[in-house]
């Protein structure tokens, strides 16, 4: 995963805070925005935990603070339901100037409910996804409802929400008044994915049920059975990121990796504009080269010499393995630690010299099991047996020819 801190400002010039997971091994095909719950914020663990989901499926996930809470400026006191749907819009503008225009938005609780309310204003937003989300935003009054006497008459109060203090105005209750959520989720004609738990004492799962009967098809409803509102438990987190990274994947573009078919061993492509990020069939398997990030690659795969490297480990650990079992011997396991460099000979004569240093690789074995002495060291000769590390002593020919 690879996490970036992003800022940036709000309507009113006020700065957000953010984090942008972006893929390991990719560039990300889509990119998507979380909206967290009411008074959470980006760090609550379910919220890392979908995001980790998603980047594994080659998502880009921005999740930050709504104006006022976490790392993000402003007084959570002035804000309201229609400050947050705006946050998110600024957000999509950052990622469509800076990265890319987002493609997905997700939303928790009330982020649930502000997700669907911001898709209808991101042009870019081809699906919708929402978890634990309430009906209609007013739903937010019942979790005040300690203050709201209060708050009607002196147009303020201190409310406690999971052990914090918050200061809730009358403007706040004002605007979620005048928010409908039906008719928005009516109007949206966007892929919708609606989960919710059966067991959610927080928001009902009623709620699940009117969001569902007033989008248009496509939506779709997940239960996420014994699941509590905030998904504490870290499973049930994880599922529902696989479940969205899966389904998304019917609504979004994705580019096709590509099909390599050769008659060789191997085979790499890359095109003009990817750097050094490399595409290989590899017997009946894909994955990517690339070289560091020092060097101007993405560090998305392993470098050619990595590769080689690694073909002498592999190589090793299975023919002493093999040599093993032949003998009966009880080798539990076998790590090999192989790196490549430049390096002089053993018995260089002119060191001085630049062009004295010879292509180097230095293995380490580590072995496992009841052995002796005797039968250690006479693995470590079997170890310069393995075919690959003769075929690196012996003489070698490259014969390359074009392909009309």
């Amino acid at each position: 995963m690879n996490l970036q801190k992003i800022t940036f400002e709000n309507q009113d010039g006020q700065k957000l805070v953010g984090r942008l997971e972006l893929p390991a091994d990719r560039h990300p095909h889509n990119y998507a925005i979380f909206a967290h719950c009411f008074t959470c914020n980006k760090n609550l663990l379910a919220i890392k935990n979908i995001g980790k989901a998603l980047t594994a499926n080659g998502f880009g996930v921005l999740r930050f603070d709504f104006t006022g809470l976490g790392e993000s400026e402003g007084d959570f006191a002035d804000t309201n339901f229609s400050g947050n749907v705006g946050d998110l819009v600024a957000a999509a503008n950052h990622l469509k100037e800076n990265y890319e225009a987002p493609t997905l938005i997700i939303g928790h609780s009330l982020g649930g409910a502000a997700a669907i309310f911001a898709a209808a204003e991101i042009p870019s937003i081809k699906a919708v996804a929402t978890i634990g989300a309430p009906s209609n935003p007013e739903h937010v009054k019942h979790l005040l409802r300690s203050g709201i006497e209060e708050i009607q008459t002196s147009g303020k109060a201190v409310v406690n929400l999971s052990g914090r203090d918050f200061t809730i105005k009358k403007q706040f209750l004002d605007d979620l008044e005048t928010q409908s959520l039906p008719q928005v989720a009516k109007g949206l004609r966007l892929p919708l994915l609606i989960m919710h738990s059966p067991q959610d004492d927080t928001v009902g799962i009623k709620n699940a049920e009117e969001i569902y009967l007033a989008a248009h098809h496509p939506k779709s409803f997940v239960s996420l059975d014994n699941a509590d509102h905030l998904l504490s438990d870290k499973r049930d987190s994880q599922y529902v990121g696989k479940v969205i990274a899966g389904w998304a994947q019917r609504y979004v573009d994705i580019p096709e990796i590509s099909n390599l078919r050769s008659k060789h061993q191997v085979a790499a492509s890359l095109d003009g504009d990817d750097g050094f990020t490399t595409q290989m069939k590899i017997g009946n398997h894909y994955v990517l080269a690339d070289e560091p990030l020092e060097v101007g690659g993405n560090d998305f795969g392993p470098s050619p010499y990595e590769l080689v490297s690694a073909g002498l480990s592999a190589c090793t650990a299975m023919t002493i393995q093999m040599y093993a079992k032949r003998k009966g011997w009880p080798v539990d396991n076998v790590e090999v630690h192989t790196s490549y460099g430049k390096d002089h000979a053993a018995d260089c004569e002119a060191c001085e010299l630049p062009s004295a240093k010879i292509d180097t690789f230095n293995r380490e074995i580590k072995l496992t099991g009841d052995l002796d002495e005797k039968q250690r060291q006479r693995i470590m000769q079997i170890a310069d047996k393995c075919p690959v590390h003769r075929t690196l002593h012996s003489e070698t020919q490259v014969i390359t020819k074009l392909i009309e």
